[in-house]
This record gives structure tokens, C-alpha cells and sequence, in this order.
């Protein structure tokens, strides 16, 4: 992106060309863009991606219910290292055991039910979320989790329109030099017969 500092240091120099000029313009442009554009769209895009997370988080909160399962014992299942990545980032412990609920209806449930609690011996009480049906289901989202994620998508936005410019500068800029190149190599041909020679032109 230097050329962007040469719009103004090639202004007066007599000995710019054309093509320095539209160079540099070429990437003041790119960068003004990379400055403005990508920052914009990055911003809305994780507004849009925050309120659809939020709504998310909204629905399943109305969904799902906290309730207490008492552990009849463990399930034959080896303890996991698992996260839900829509709840946190952080890798917590995950357990399986067998245990039994009330559901929503009052009904007795009973049923394999991952926790991250330490305490899984027979009789402890362990938290789990269930839906209005009183089925087991993951924990739902919290509003900060949606929030990271939003921000997260944005960023990703803005990292991809800005490559995007980048992607289009390089290409055109490329063109402008081979287009040079070939001038010269014209302009050239044409001179180098007569380079050197004594009352060449007279």
C-alpha cells in the first residue's frame, strides 16, 4: 500500500508517469476501502448475526427448563472432555449417568443424562435441562456466548471484504505493470536499431 503514500509524493515529480499515478490511486482507493467499507459491513454483519443469536437465545430459554435429577447411578459410559460450544468456550468435564426427573406434566422420568457436576454418586442431585415435553436437551445459549459470537462473525466479515479489495488491487495493479513492461519493450524495439549511432534521427 505504499503506492497510496505516492499519489502525493509522485504530484510534482517530473519524473512520474502516468501509470505511477493510476498505481497509486489504484491503492488509495484499496485502502480507503479497506478502512471504510470493511469496517461498515463487518459492523452490520455481526449486528444482524447478534440479533439472530439473541432471538435464538430467547426461544430456547422459553423452551427449556432447569430442573433437578437425582443420579441412580453411573451410566457405563467412560467421563468425556466435552463443551457445548453454543453455551461457553470453556472444556468442562462432562459425565454420564443414569438418573430420574420430574417432567413438566408431573410424570417420573428416568433416563441417561450428561452433567458436569463432580458430585454423580447414587442419590446426588444434579442440575439438567429439559424441554416442555421433559425430554433431556443441551443447555441453552446464554446472551453473552450470542454476543462473542456476533463479534466473531463480524470480525470474519471484515477480514473477507478486506481481502476481498486486496484480492481485486493486486490483479489490476499487475495488469497496469505488465502493460508497462510491454510499452517499453515496444518503445524500445523501435528506439534500439539506431541507439548509438552518429546522426541517428538527423
Amino acid at each position: 500500500m505504499r503506492a497510496a503514500a505516492g499519489v502525493w509524493r509522485w504530484r510534482r515529480n517530473a519524473l512520474r508517469r502516468a501509470t505511477d499515478r493510476r498505481e497509486a490511486w489504484v491503492a488509495l482507493v484499496a485502502l480507503l476501502l479497506m478502512l471504510s467499507a470493511a469496517p461498515a459491513l463487518g459492523w452490520a454483519c455481526g449486528s444482524l448475526a447478534d440479533e439472530a443469536l439473541q432471538r435464538t437465545v430467547r426461544a430456547e430459554r422459553a423452551e427449556r427448563r432447569a430442573t433437578t435429577a437425582i443420579v441412580l447411578r453411573t451410566a457405563p459410559v467412560a467421563p468425556r472432555s466435552a463443551a457445548d460450544p453454543e453455551v461457553s468456550s470453556e472444556r468442562a468435564a462432562q459425565t454420564s449417568v443414569t438418573a430420574r426427573w420430574t417432567a413438566p406434566d408431573g410424570t417420573e422420568r428416568r433416563g441417561t443424562v450428561t452433567t458436569p457436576s463432580r458430585r454423580t454418586e447414587p442419590g446426588a442431585a444434579v442440575e439438567i435441562w429439559t424441554d416442555r415435553a421433559g425430554r433431556p436437551v443441551p443447555r441453552p445459549m446464554d446472551a453473552a456466548t450470542a454476543r462473542t459470537h456476533a463479534v466473531l462473525a463480524g470480525v470474519g466479515a471484515m477480514l473477507l471484504v478486506a481481502a476481498a479489495v486486496e484480492g481485486g488491487r493486486r490483479p489490476i495493479v499487475r495488469r497496469m505493470v505488465r502493460n508497462r513492461y510491454e510499452r517499453i519493450d515496444r518503445d524500445w524495439a523501435e528506439a534500439g536499431p539506431d541507439w548509438g549511432r552518429t546522426g541517428t534521427g538527423s
